[in-house]
């Protein structure tokens, strides 16, 4: 239902989630010629977490922070993006228990006077969650092994891909 009254453009459908990165690139495989070796700079660091909310429009809100991901940081986020809304959105959660604190709940009803409501996905269903798709595409497609180099340059990359994410920067929603 939720989708229907996006698609006929009663709402907004938001899709929240979070995810980190760090200098440990996401690289699956390579081919290189025979005899012929490459490293990949590497390191455990935690570069930038990021909290997002994306609609199938590939319209989305970013969030980074060098900080870790808690319901008081969610709280700013939903906060924020709540001074932006044009028409009622819903937002989609998992049960990260940042997202379903205690301070989260408190809030909701704020949130809701302001045109914002939250929605659970059923436990162990990210399939559901189109936004993980997106984390997927930066790390495994979009970053490059260049942008590992130094922290500065992962950063920049992040930074470029989600302020560029819907442009330069696609995915066909409709052949998922």
């Amino acid at each position: 239902m939720l989708h229907t009254l996006f698609a006929l453009g009663y709402i907004d459908l938001r899709f929240g989630d979070e995810t980190g990165f760090s200098m440990v690139p996401s690289v699956p495989y390579g081919w290189l010629p025979v005899g012929c070796q490459r490293a990949i700079c590497s390191d455990r660091e935690r570069v930038t977490n990021v909290f997002g909310l994306m609609n199938r429009h590939q319209q989305l809100s970013s969030y980074p922070t060098e900080g870790r991901i808690n319901a008081e940081f969610i709280i700013e986020c939903l906060d924020d993006f709540c001074s932006t809304l044009a028409q009622p959105t819903v937002v989609v959660l998992d049960n990260a228990s940042w997202h379903t604190a205690r301070a989260i709940q408190d809030r909701r009803a704020e949130w809701q006077e302001k045109g914002l409501f939250l929605f659970y996905l059923p436990t162990y269903s990210p399939h559901l969650n189109p936004i993980e798709i997106v984390w997927r595409k930066i790390k495994y497609e979009w970053l490059k092994p260049k942008d590992y180099c130094a922290k500065e340059h992962l950063q920049q990359a992040i930074f470029n891909i989600l302020r560029k994410f819907g442009t330069e920067f696609q995915i066909n929603f409709s052949s998922i």
